[in-house]
């Protein structure tokens, strides 16, 4: 792993669960894609103004984009004259400010935004972004994201868990990202992980909806709970009497899984070829790169064909 110096302010320590063994949760096999990964560290220097221990990733996350992450995305991955996808998230957010700040200093000039959701178009805006509302025919050259998490060697992502604020949208998200020619996502370290537990978001037609969801459970038996997402506060697995719909008009159900997920490509293959189901969260880019936070900097792995980790080195 290539080393890179820089002097971004250190992060506090965060614990991290040891990986345990796993079982599968269907005859689903493992296969790990084999990918060619190029990796580069950069370390934080050493600070005596700690505010100790970070509670969680996300705030692990948060601190390492407001003194690091913001810069390598933009400085590294854009250049003047692109049309980005802009993220939703907290480190998507102190990119796209810092967008804005070079975009006003000169240091990037005619570059367009393609907000991923109402929050990232409101962030645009406000730093002085353009912007352009996506189509199926828009060229996107380079995007960046959040994610939830992502699986280990496949780079594949999870988006979706957070509860939309507003009139957000996981079909945007995805279609924006899809549409990239490169994507880049940004986690914690403990959202980058061999061993994969938590949920999966999927969007269902509302007609039927529960036939669709005993489906799922079905696929899944044993080692995840199906349950609709409700609009406000904790209404049970059937979502309440106000269950949460999209902008688009579909019920979210979450796969809440009791046991480790062995491959998430696995299990957007077997959601996909279910009537009834329109997307879901899982999210598989190629070329991909993802940037983790963790007490001892930033490093970033990723599957790009271009030779992105030179070009932090350079």
């Amino acid at each position: 792993m290539a080393l890179i110096s820089t002097s971004p302010s250190s992060l506090s320590s965060s614990s991290s669960s040891a990986a345990i063994p796993h079982r599968s949760f269907i005859t689903f096999k493992n296969n790990n894609n084999k990918v060619r990964m190029n990796k580069t560290m950069i370390r934080g220097s050493s600070s005596s103004d700690s505010s100790g221990a970070l509670s969680n990733g996300s705030s692990v996350l948060f601190r390492a984009a407001k003194h690091t992450v913001t810069f390598l995305i933009v400085d590294t991955y854009i250049t003047s004259g692109m049309v980005v996808g802009l993220g939703s998230g907290q480190a998507s957010a102190m990119a796209i400010e810092y967008m804005g700040r070079q975009l006003r200093a000169g240091a990037l000039k005619d570059v367009i935004g393609i907000p991923t959701s109402v929050a990232s178009a409101n962030e645009a805006a406000v730093a002085g972004i353009p912007l352009d509302q996506y189509q199926d025919t828009s060229q996107i050259d380079f995007a960046f994201d959040d994610a939830d998490i992502i699986e280990e060697g496949t780079l594949v992502a999870v988006i979706g868990r957070q509860q939309p604020k507003g009139d957000e949208s996981i079909i945007q998200e995805k279609s924006v990202l899809n549409a990239a020619d490169k994507l880049v996502f940004m986690v914690s370290e403990n959202q980058y992980k061999g061993v994969l537990d938590g949920s999966v978001p999927v969007l269902v037609q509302p007609v039927n909806w529960m036939e669709t969801a005993e489906e799922i459970d079905d696929l899944f038996i044993g080692d995840a709970e199906v349950w609709r997402r409700a609009s406000i506060g904790l209404a049970g697995p059937l979502g309440g009497d106000f269950p949460l719909v999209t902008k688009e008009g579909h019920h979210v159900l979450d796969i809440i899984f009791t046991s480790p997920i062995p491959s998430l490509a696995k299990v957007a293959e077997s959601l996909d070829k279910i009537d009834g189901v329109v997307d879901h969260g899982v999210v598989s880019k190629f070329p991909c790169a993802v940037v983790i936070a963790s007490e001892s900097g930033l490093s970033t792995v990723d599957n790009l064909s271009a030779n992105a980790a030179e070009g932090l080195q350079s």
